[in-house]
């Protein structure tokens, strides 16, 4: 049983995800024509080739009965290692994290009840726009249809709920319940994640797993997928009316927005940027995938909580191209924008609009930006009017000695602890508005969870991304709300010998609610979080804590994570104020407050 597309527009990076391949088209039959099955030609062996033909070397995972046949054939192929996580939850995060960096992900879980664990995380991957392959192991086939009861399910004969409720958050389900079409449904779900930049569903019966079939040959024909193209003459059109938009343009301005990743232009947007000459900005989203090196580069826009003099720059702007930009209440400030449709040229990944005129698809944003840069002309206008107007930021107030540690100083000691050897992640809440403000090195890795906001993400994001870049220093920046959900798989970090660093941030509560709409549910029980994790290392492995109150203690803190423990993992909990938080945050707070307070419309 299977659903969903077979065939796609979004285009495919050839340096992660897939193989190039001259162009070849999608492998849904990979073996030689012989009917004669080796012993090693299983359906879990070919998924786990699968997995490390498509740049997947680490697999997130929880055993469970269903699953366990197939994990021994995941785990016995070179390549391709076991990363046990202490909850589903976390294993999803972690392939969210993992896909990140790497380009795809993957996760493996039990039947319903690991199904519908990990659910969440799958449906932040999707909002994302990131290819998660998320494994299920199945009831025996014997079990189908035969009006039997289940372990592991809410009671009844009927076994797809668990399916039913992944509809709606991959683009593709497969079903594997026949060893004769299950070669076929893998390799379409796994083209289909990959073209479509989704999460897809596959769920494998564990009595299939350890079985040999001719389908399976022992080295499976490499895994490609046919590139996709513009249309060449909607493609010039698209150029020929942008250019003649912006021609006109006083003082038009570049914003590149989260999409830039699933439309793999980050390096064309960048081409853009030197050849336009125009003052360049960030959606908050898109941070990380814009050049903040740029001499151009004046910031992030969102809105009312922009960077200083970005936000009027942009809004005063008589053009603005939108490269990839999503427009949600959270990135609109709740939906207070000084922005006009009839100004703007918005570019999503296979479709451009100018203004309020014409739009043009079947266009690749890769394509359209590179055109675009061949074309236009030089404008540094914007630039020189924010030049005339910028005004250097500020810096934190000297602490007097001993001085209650305050977030504006420990985010300014982070600044200078960033290189291009490093990546920060930033979860949910105020974090997000303070690691906004961090200035990134050229190839600094930033990664925040924006459109689908899920507290607690980092933690397993932290796990899963730090697995697939081992040669950068990750610097996970969490708050304590959000510790408190996801906080086991700490204990994964140290099994995987990680050396992140995590501020855990320790101000009593669930500080971003608190700005929306405070209550006595925004306070939480502390914990010693110091001692939390001493007890999860147990002597095994490398971790160093500290609990830090002061900057002289912060300064030290750090000075011992990158010094005498930079081959450990480091987690300082950081004392602050409940009040303690980023302007950005007090703005932001009150218009979304305002946002979901609007009264219903008149009927």
């Amino acid at each position: 049983m299977d659903s969903g597309p077979t065939e796609s527009c979004k285009p495919c990076n050839n340096n992660v995800g897939c193989i190039p391949q001259n162009g070849s088209s999608i492998i849904h039959d990979s073996h030689p024509p012989s009917t004669i099955a080796s012993p090693d030609s299983t359906l879990g062996r070919h998924l786990a080739h699968r997995l490390v033909q498509i740049g997947i070397n680490d697999v997130f995972t929880v055993p469970g009965d269903f699953n366990l046949n197939l994990l021994d054939l995941l785990i016995a192929e070179p390549g391709l290692k076991n990363i046990g996580c202490c909850n589903e939850l976390n294993a999803g995060y972690a392939a969210d994290g993992y896909a990140r960096a790497r380009g795809v992900g993957a996760c493996v879980v039990t039947f319903t009840v690991g199904g519908l664990s990990v659910l969440n995380a799958i449906a932040g991957a999707y909002s994302e726009n990131l290819p998660v392959i998320c494994i299920v192991g199945g009831p025996n086939t014997n079990d189908y249809g035969t009006n039997r009861i289940l372990h592991h399910t809410i009671g009844l004969p009927d076994f797809s709920q668990e399916l039913r409720c992944f509809q709606t958050v991959t683009c593709y389900q497969a079903v594997v319940s026949h060893l004769e079409d299950a070669c076929e449904q893998i390799d379409t779900a796994i083209s289909t994640a990959l073209k479509e930049s989704k999460p897809v569903y596959i769920s494998i019966s564990c009595n299939l797993a350890t079985i040999p079939h001719p389908s399976f040959s022992r080295e499976p024909i490499p895994f490609a997928l046919s590139p996709r193209l513009s249309n060449k003459m909607g493609l010039e059109a698209a150029v020929e009316t942008t250019v003649a938009f912006l021609s006109k343009a006083v003082k038009p301005v570049l914003v590149g927005g989260p999409k830039l990743r699933v439309a793999k232009a980050t390096k064309a947007f960048a081409e853009l940027a030197d050849a336009c000459g125009y003052a360049i900005a960030t959606m908050p989203s898109a941070k990380g995938l814009v050049p903040e090196n740029h001499p151009h580069f004046i910031g992030t826009y969102w809105g009312a909580v922009s960077t200083a003099f970005c936000a009027e720059i942009v809004e005063s702007a008589d053009a603005y191209l939108f490269a990839g930009p999503i427009f949600n209440d959270y990135s609109s400030v709740g939906y207070s924008l000084l922005l006009k449709k009839d100004k703007a040229i918005i570019v999503n990944p296979d479709r451009v609009v100018v203004a309020n005129g014409p739009a043009f698809g079947c266009i690749l944003m890769k394509d359209f930006l590179q055109a675009l840069a061949k074309r236009i002309d030089r404008n540094t206008t914007s630039y020189e009017n924010y030049h005339r107007i910028y005004v250097p930021n500020g810096v934190p107030l000297k602490s007097e000695p001993n001085e209650p540690l305050r977030v504006n100083v420990m985010f300014n000691h982070i600044q200078k602890m960033l290189s291009g050897d490093t990546a920060v992640i930033a979860e949910t809440g105020d974090s997000w508005f303070n690691c906004q403000k961090l200035k990134l090195p050229e190839g600094c890795g930033y990664e925040f969870q924006m459109q689908y906001g899920s507290i607690g993400w980092s933690v397993g994001a932290t796990l899963g991304y730090a697995q697939s870049v081992p040669n950068k220093r990750v610097i996970a920046c969490i708050g304590d709300g959000s510790f408190q959900v996801t906080a086991q798989d700490v204990s994964t970090m140290i099994r995987c010998e990680q050396r992140t660093i995590i501020f855990l941030i320790n101000n009593g509560g669930y500080t971003i609610e608190v700005e929306i709409h405070d209550g006595p549910y925004n306070v939480i029980k502390n914990w010693n979080y110091t001692a939390l994790v001493d007890a999860i290392h147990n002597g095994e492995g490398k971790c160093w804590t500290s609990k830090v109150r002061t900057e002289e203690e912060l300064i030290e803190a750090i000075e011992t994570a990158t010094g005498e423990k930079q081959d450990c993992l480091c987690f300082i909990e950081v004392i602050v104020h409940r009040d303690d938080t980023s302007k950005e945050l007090l703005e932001w707070g009150s218009r979304v407050c305002s946002a979901n307070g609007r009264p219903p419309n008149p009927q």
